[in-house]
């Protein structure tokens, strides 16, 4: 007994140890990519829990207090919820006490790239406090994460934006024959995806015998966006590339595909619904797959995007303005000695894609469905979810023609 006892204590000490040389060995340039990995790391707790929390929940009385007890879908998609809500209130902290960071002299900074051990503490703390809280809180919280999603997939877009400019204009540089024509072979393959993907939508969304105008409304609008954003991008104004068009496009038949698919199982127009395990199977991991990579790349390009994660006084912001005369070298840099570094990205801007990351990702564990309800029954995939999708698919649509004509309207701005 005494030496089990000593072999515990040494095997918790080797692991306090190894955790502590973890953290410590972060520095400012992999603390982004720490926080992606914490943020992966709460993605597997949520989907441990959903599979075998169940059980414990149905014991606590302040969540299973109806007089019926629940199924066990229920306490897994609740179990689901509180890990998100914790995670959102972490990142959402963070946002909140990062606001107005200009140079790395604020005291703040130091604790966005350091004092990860109290991070994890307080991480676990928040989650663990989640599972007291009362179930009408998860319910609200699933609410409104409804529209936090949407929030988070319009700054996907944005991201999708900022990676596929930068893609184009990485390869037209380079002003060979070759890049070139890779930048239309990748432009064709997109299309033909695009294309090829909707004439599925038709096939699995509009069955014949059954009145579905608002799936046609919802694929034929789709096609019409296609072919606008080839139409505006080759105008000889806007001086665009098909590369951005064909991304964007099969972009939005993955918003379509998305929202039709998640329309109520008994709706006579859903034609996914008699296989509908296998699909929410793919869609939940293609989901999630986008969720980290969208994740890893915002932190990834955090610092050497111009126009939401960088803030005026960054060294990128302003690294199109002219450099200083020879004379007045020197006395720059005996001043950079004493002037503080500004920050190179909007801290607050990066946590904010955290918090609304965890409310998209409890949607996609949880099938976009309702926790908590007054009789404690699961409430499908439905209505709301649908038209969620499809308004983050028009704004992405209004996004992407925006950034093609506003340097027209207003050629004296920067965009």
């Amino acid at each position: 007994m005494w030496a089990a006892s000593c072999l515990a204590s040494c095997c918790a000490a080797c692991a306090c140890e190894a955790c502590r040389s973890v953290v410590g060995g972060i520095s400012r340039r992999s603390a982004r990519i720490a926080y992606c990995g914490l943020f992966a790391f709460s993605l597997i707790v949520s989907w441990i829990l959903r599979e075998v929390a169940a059980p414990l929940m149905e014991k606590l009385p302040w969540i299973n207090h109806f007089h019926r007890t629940p199924d066990r879908e229920w306490f897994e998609t609740d179990a689901v919820l509180r890990v998100s809500l914790g995670n959102f209130l972490f990142f959402t902290i963070l946002a909140l006490m990062m606001v107005g960071i200009k140079d790395q002299k604020d005291p703040r900074d130091r604790l966005h790239h350091g004092g990860w051990m109290a991070k994890i503490v307080c991480w676990f703390m928040l989650v663990i406090l989640m599972f007291f809280v009362p179930n009408g809180l998860i319910s609200f919280y699933e609410t409104i994460s409804k529209f936090g999603s949407g929030l988070f997939l319009l700054v996907q877009v944005v991201l999708l934006l900022d990676f596929v400019h930068g893609w184009n204009d990485s390869w037209i540089s380079k002003d060979e024959q070759f890049w070139y024509v890779a930048l239309f072979i990748v432009s064709l393959v997109c299309y033909v995806a695009t294309f090829s993907f909707t004439g599925l939508l038709f096939h699995w969304f509009t069955p014949s015998g059954h009145d579905c105008g608002l799936n046609t409304f919802f694929i034929v609008l789709t096609l019409i966006l296609v072919f606008v954003f080839a139409v505006v991008a080759l105008h000889p104004k806007v001086n665009g590339s098909l590369l951005p068009a064909s991304v964007l496009s099969l972009y939005c038949v993955y918003l379509c595909y998305s929202g039709l698919s998640s329309e109520p199982r008994d709706y006579e127009c859903n034609g996914l619904h008699n296989h509908s395990k296998a699909v929410s199977t793919g869609s939940l991991t293609l989901g999630l797959l986008t969720t980290v990579l969208s994740v890893i790349y915002s932190a990834v390009r955090a610092g050497s995007s111009t126009t939401l994660l960088s803030p005026p006084s960054s060294p990128r912001a302003g690294a199109e303005k002219p450099l200083l005369p020879f004379d007045e070298v020197e006395q720059q840099e005996d001043r950079k000695k004493d002037e503080a570094k500004p920050v190179s990205y909007s801290y607050s801007f990066f946590y904010l894609i955290f918090s609304l990351a965890s409310m998209y990702s409890a949607m996609l564990l949880t099938g976009w469905s309702t926790s908590v309800g007054e009789s404690g029954k699961l409430v499908d995939v439905g209505w709301p979810s649908v038209w969620v999708r499809i308004v983050t698919q028009w704004a992405t649509a209004a996004l992407y023609i925006w950034s093609l004509i506003a340097p027209i309207l207003f050629p004296d701005r920067e965009f």
